[in-house]
């Protein structure tokens, strides 16, 4: 018998395609403005028409994979943007989408749909502790910190890793999600992570792979990859962090 640790054989990491709350965010931040113009709840922002392209261009980079290479089952946030990504990869792999909550987006809180702009006008006293106590611990009012994310990905690790031993996994999700996967992942420390952070921001289906060694540790083969999108003549979108500065 071995004493393996149980878990995936490969890892496949997925920022959702581009939606149309990172184009009104981008133009908020553009105008200046305090909050996005949105009038959907944050898991019902659906896929720009560019986001749907950018996923349908990863499904081909999947597809083309040898069939002993591809995933084999897929997870995803239960928000539209990831879903929609999901399906859309997986539509010509034939393998199971599933959702777990666990991978949903970083909860804002009072802040949720506000720029960093509007944060520091309405709530200067929380911007100020926001500073003080950094990005990975601060915690905005009624939302979540990265540490908490952090929580429930040690929380989804653990019981996908028996669910899904020796598997292809192919998880969707969202920008602080992926980056904090790296965190659990690799056991950095706040500052290494903070420091992955301010070097590179997570592109929109872009594809992040821990492959499994030989001593059963899960090791980052790839980060951020989205030469998928360059051969596809797709946009290459990410969100400015500054817009997410809470």
């Amino acid at each position: 018998m071995s004493d393996r640790a149980p878990g995936p054989s490969v890892l496949w990491l997925v920022r959702h395609g581009e939606s149309t709350g990172n184009l009104a965010d981008a133009q908020a931040q553009l105008a200046g403005a305090g909050r996005l113009e949105l009038d959907v709840r944050d898991p019902d922002v659906p896929l720009s028409a560019t986001g749907r392209a950018q996923a349908v261009a990863l499904g081909r980079r999947l597809s083309s994979l040898p069939e002993d290479r591809r995933p084999t089952v897929a997870l995803s946030s239960p928000f539209a943007r990831a879903l929609t990504t999901a399906q859309l990869a997986t539509a010509d792999l034939g393998v199971p989408v599933r959702t777990d909550e666990r991978l949903r987006e970083r909860d804002f809180g009072a802040f949720d749909g506000m720029t960093g702009a509007g944060i520091r006008e309405q709530f200067p006293d929380e911007a100020r502790r926001r500073d003080l106590l950094g990005k990975f611990y601060y915690r905005p009012p009624g939302g979540e910190s990265w540490a908490d994310v952090a929580l429930r990905l040690r929380s989804l690790l653990a019981t996908e890793a028996l669910r899904h031993d020796g598997e292809r996994l192919l998880v969707v999700a969202h920008q602080a999600v992926i980056m904090v996967f790296r965190y659990v992942l690799e056991g950095l420390t706040e500052q290494e992570l903070l420091a992955v952070d301010r070097a590179e921001q997570v592109a929109n289906a872009s594809l992040t792979r821990y492959e499994r060694s030989d001593a059963g540790e899960l090791v980052l083969a790839e980060f951020n990859a989205v030469d998928h999108l360059v051969a596809a003549d797709e946009d290459i979108t990410e969100e400015p962090d500054a817009a997410r500065s809470a």
